[in-house]
């Protein structure tokens, strides 16, 4: 399915966490076998793809205008998100005072201000972990504290993005993607930091909704390691 009709698709469902249900792979589909296939970063000058918002976005974005987004529980490997706007009709030179909200699951692959991805008893509605709004300064870069993102059924390792220009009006909704060996290692040794799933049932880059018609654009860079800590890189390109 072409990328535009996938995401004119999932307009028709409210934001619920029903709706989980309706996107997942079966464990039988997703590609759990092997190691997924790392792709090279497109550094090109080409706006970012745009992706769905999905069933989890963040409620009231202006509350929490942070750099530290941290559940405060020690629970996950640490990771600084390091995320610049550039602007594709300017020859991708840095956004100054663009809006950048982000958000993403837990080790266990849950959402604060929902019920559970995983249709869990655990009520998280009224927590605010693992989202956040920053302002770009004159290189075009925020930068979160966080954490290596969980996982959880038919999807890849993600976190969302909105992107919106400094008067508010929406430029980009986009995801940053993570590399298929990278997060085998994580959810395979990282049990002393929470990653305790596996990748029983895990669904590769490839064979994800979202990133499954071509991943490279939105491809982070990532150093470090769960001892130390990660860091995230990756220029999100939109026109401004």
């Amino acid at each position: 399915m072409e990328r535009k009709k996938f995401l004119r698709s999932l307009s028709l469902f409210a934001a619920s966490p029903l709706i989980i249900s309706a996107c997942k792979k079966s464990e039988n589909d997703s590609n759990s076998s092997g190691s997924g296939n790392d792709v090279t970063v497109d550094d090109s000058c080409i706006v970012t793809p745009t992706e769905t918002e999905g069933p989890f976005p963040t409620k009231s974005p202006t509350s929490y205008i942070r750099n530290d987004i941290r559940k405060g529980d020690g629970i996950g490997a640490d990771m600084t998100a390091d995320i610049t706007i550039v602007n594709v009709k300017n020859n991708c030179n840095p956004v100054s005072g663009a809006i950048v909200d982000i958000w993403h699951c837990d080790v266990n692959g849950d959402y604060s201000q929902y019920g559970g991805t995983q249709m869990q008893s655990t009520n998280y509605q009224n927590q605010h972990w693992f989202r956040g709004r920053q302002y770009t300064d004159t290189n075009g870069l925020v930068s979160f504290k966080t954490i290596f993102p969980g996982w959880y059924q038919g999807r890849a390792t993600h976190i969302h993005v909105h992107v919106y220009n400094s008067s508010g009006t929406s430029l980009l909704i986009t995801q940053i993607a993570f590399q298929d060996s990278l997060s085998t290692t994580v959810n395979t040794t990282g049990g002393a930091y929470g990653y305790t799933k596996g990748i029983s049932g895990y669904t590769y880059n490839s064979r994800d909704n979202v990133f499954g018609d071509g991943v490279d654009k939105e491809m982070a860079t990532i150093t470090g390691n769960l001892a130390d800590g990660f860091n995230l890189s990756i220029t999100i390109k939109v026109n401004a």
